[in-house]
């Protein structure tokens, strides 16, 4: 049996950055930042976020720096070779298969006035 799921709960870290590929299938980019259970002084975790087709319009729409949302995913690495090195280069990313908006409307409304 294999399995590759990630269930994470955290703040986005960034407002999300869409594009629009060829094809006409929309892909959107964030962070996201989770804090470790019982750890308050260690700085949170870092992960790069990939939404893609009808979920990535809702990320689009109604994810922005600071909100509190919920994903589940797969891991998977982005490959590419270094432009000046020409050494390969890889980066774990989280592919969102379920967005869960868990703030509250207030706490939306603050982050997408910066006020978060």
């Amino acid at each position: 049996m294999n399995l590759n799921r990630v269930t994470l709960v955290g703040r986005a870290g960034r407002d999300p950055e869409t594009k629009n590929l060829t094809s006409g299938v929309k892909v959107v980019n964030f962070t996201l930042a989770v804090n470790r259970r019982g750890s308050r002084d260690e700085p949170p975790d870092w992960f790069d976020v990939e939404v893609w087709d009808k979920t990535a319009d809702i990320a689009a729409s109604y994810v922005r720096k600071g909100s509190l949302i919920g994903i589940t995913g797969v891991l998977k690495f982005d490959r590419w070779n270094d432009r000046n090195s020409g050494e390969e280069r890889q980066k774990p990313v989280i592919r969102v298969e379920q967005l869960d908006l868990l703030g509250s409307r207030r706490d939306n409304e603050a982050s997408m006035d910066g006020n978060f």
